[in-house]
């Protein structure tokens, strides 16, 4: 095992030597030891930056195509599979999802509607208690858990990232009305038609290509305010789960994507071009829809002032989307650049905001009225 770092491989080009300064300062300090950054302005790539290691062993240099889970960051390519769904016409944003989804409709939730769960306001941040004793990878008792459970606020009427629940009730919604899964639906439709290098469940020619996880700190999972909303199941914040090869190769939607810097920022880059290829998949209604300032409030679940499109983040100078660990990516309003940057290394979101620093960016999440 090497006790250094791997060091800082790519290119920025002028104009962004700040952006690699504070990268490779990062790298130094020993704030980082395994991530990828990737800014994207005008339809090209004008900084890729890879530093440290993909693996616990530090023996796999991180590299342009290392993929690595960037957790609710994956909530944004959940709701893009959801929406492929309402433009084919299947489901419908504000009709009841108790329409398609028989079960759901029960139990306080007969009126929850698939804007309510793509905007966190349907009242099931976390999984309910009855489901402490199941699986991480137990898809259908996870999904029967939300159908029965009864909400924790009326739907509508609060505002609370549905940290892990997320995927599942798209999952179920997709099952139920469109005969499909939400695996299915991003891999085999979402993925190409936006040339995405991600993947919900990672096919084996890719695990190699996989960054193990690892903390910060021994402590860090308990040191996490959103830490009550995260312990059911068990297991989502365990790096001997979230490294295992049966987590990567499952569909956890509200965390497991994997993907890269890259990828994750060519993404961004595209995301309100009107002849992009977001508009193509979306058509111009559900992509109005998915820009589109849809609720402000406090957020329950990580305690800061919000506003939420369609399962983006957006106030005056931006719309990102970030993942507890410290993943980030961003398209800036003001700037017209699109920034990822994605890590290994569990921790605060201090480092992706001193890129963002670098960029002439804040990250700092403010809820616009």
């Amino acid at each position: 095992m090497s006790e250094n770092p791997a060091g800082v491989e790519g290119f920025a080009e002028d104009g962004y030597d700040e952006v690699r300064r504070v990268f490779q300062q990062l790298v130094d300090d020993g704030a980082e030891t395994g991530a990828g950054l990737s800014v994207w302005r005008d339809g090209r790539e004008v900084a890729r930056l890879s530093a440290g290691w993909a693996d616990a062993g530090r023996s796999r240099p991180w590299r342009a195509d290392t993929l690595v889970m960037p957790y609710s960051l994956s909530k944004t390519f959940v709701t893009l599979a959801a929406l492929v769904a309402v433009r084919e016409g299947v489901v419908a944003l504000d009709e009841p999802v108790g329409t398609y989804w028989k079960a759901y409709g029960s139990n306080g939730k007969e009126a929850t509607t698939l804007r309510q769960i793509l905007t966190h306001r349907a009242g099931l941040p976390r999984f309910p208690a009855g489901a402490a004793d199941l699986d991480l990878l137990d898809d259908a008792g996870l999904r029967d858990s939300l159908a029965r459970a009864a909400p924790e606020y009326v739907p509508g009427t609060s505002l609370g990232e549905h940290a892990l629940t997320y995927g599942h009730l798209v999952d179920g919604i997709l099952r139920a009305a469109a005969d499909t899964t939400l695996g299915a639906m991003f891999n085999d439709v979402v993925r190409p038609a936006l040339d995405l290098d991600a993947w919900f469940g990672v096919p084996d020619e890719a695990l190699d290509r996989v960054a193990d996880l690892e903390y910060a700190h021994p402590d860090w999972p308990e040191q996490l305010p959103a830490a009550p909303w995260l312990r059911i199941p068990h297991g989502a914040l365990d790096t001997e789960r979230t490294n295992s090869r049966a987590w990567r190769q499952s569909v956890f939607g509200a965390a497991n994507l994997q993907t890269t810097a890259t990828s994750t920022a060519a993404f961004f880059s595209r995301l309100t071009d009107d002849d992009g290829p977001v508009r193509q998949l979306l058509g111009p209604r559900l992509h109005s829809e998915l820009l589109t300032s849809q609720v402000t409030g406090h957020d329950e679940v990580f305690g800061t002032r919000i506003t939420w499109t369609l399962g983006l983040i957006r106030d005056k100078g931006k719309i990102a989307k970030g993942g507890i660990g410290g993943s980030a990516a961003w398209w800036s309003l003001r700037h017209g650049h699109a920034c990822a940057y994605l890590t290994r290394r569990l921790d605060d979101h201090a480092r992706a905001a001193q890129i963002a620093t670098a960029l002439g960016d804040d990250l700092t999440v403010v809820g616009e009225d």
